[in-house]
């Protein structure tokens, strides 16, 4: 499986991106897609994160009510879109897919084996 992140720019703060995941490959293996970001300087967090088959989302609380994930099967393509963004949303944001998650949506990255280059988000005030 292969993962395109797109997306990222400069915004200024109170406005909205939308990122994007490309998968690519052997999908159909994929069973949850997610989001993870990392800050200068800090280590890189879970996001978001959805069932390929569309039934279950999680969100990190940081970004609960701000961002919405979602996805598009027949375009093997998965979204971040993100509203209300602060300079504390600045980061490297990169997709990743999991394989073998069963009925739940893990927010540890070492649970994910496929990953995407990231995008950079910076977000002025």
């Amino acid at each position: 499986v292969q993962l395109q992140a797109s997306g990222g720019g400069l915004v200024q703060a109170g406005g909205s991106l939308r990122l994007s995941c490309a998968a690519s490959g052997r999908t159909s293996s994929i069973r949850v897609m997610a989001w993870f970001r990392q800050a200068p300087g800090k280590d890189r967090e879970f996001i978001a994160g959805f069932s390929w088959s569309g039934t279950r989302t999680y969100y990190a609380d940081s970004v609960k009510g701000r961002f919405t994930i979602s996805r598009d099967i027949a375009q093997n393509t998965g979204y971040l879109q993100m509203s209300s963004l602060s300079p504390e949303d600045t980061a490297v944001y990169s997709c990743a897919a999991d394989p073998t998650a069963y009925l739940t949506i893990p927010s540890r990255q070492q649970a994910y084996i496929y990953w995407g280059q990231g995008t950079l988000v910076t977000v002025s005030s």
